[in-house]
């Protein structure tokens, strides 16, 4: 199938990160990484911990139609779609402390966890109509911070709490 480049498939490559020809998954999320360093730790505290997740999972509900969109051009789940791993990556980072050493763990774990597919997240990449491409990196997302806040809990100082 040949690529063609709309608003559509531009927005779901990540302006064209999920173009590179190996590894753009994980590329979408280092950009997703890159982007968490640059936010103010706000967005992690206070206010930010009741805001900040409504601005991570609504867009990446809207999302949805957006890939499913980009499916039709450039083929079902394709590999160069990485807008939901870059919501995944967020989702691994919620309600965790903002830091650059909690970034790269979330950013290690969410990339296991989505490319190893425990259940059911490689289930749910079942789902149609786009739905199976956002939902699979937002449980692999949701299994990281789990993870991530499990550790703090028991041991902090590895986190440099």
């Amino acid at each position: 199938m040949k690529r063609q480049l709309n608003f559509n498939t531009v927005l779901a490559s990540l302006f064209g990160i999920g173009f590179i020809p190996f590894a753009p998954g994980t590329f979408g999320s280092l950009a997703a990484f890159g982007i968490y360093l640059l936010l103010p730790g706000s967005c992690y505290a206070g206010a930010g911990l009741y805001i900040f997740p409504f601005v991570i999972l609504l867009p990446a509900l809207l999302s949805v139609k957006l890939c499913h969109k980009a499916e039709t051009v450039l083929g079902e789940d394709a590999g160069s779609i990485v807008l939901d791993e870059f919501w995944g990556y967020f989702v691994a980072t919620l309600f965790l402390p903002h830091s650059w050493l909690i970034g790269i763990y979330a950013f290690v774990l969410f990339r296991v966890f989505d490319i190893a597919k425990p259940f059911p997240i490689y289930r749910s990449q079942r789902l149609k109509r786009g739905w199976g491409v956002i939902v699979d990196d937002l449980l692999a997302g949701l299994y990281a911070n789990i993870i991530i806040q499990i550790l703090i809990r028991i041991y902090p100082v590895f986190f440099g709490i």
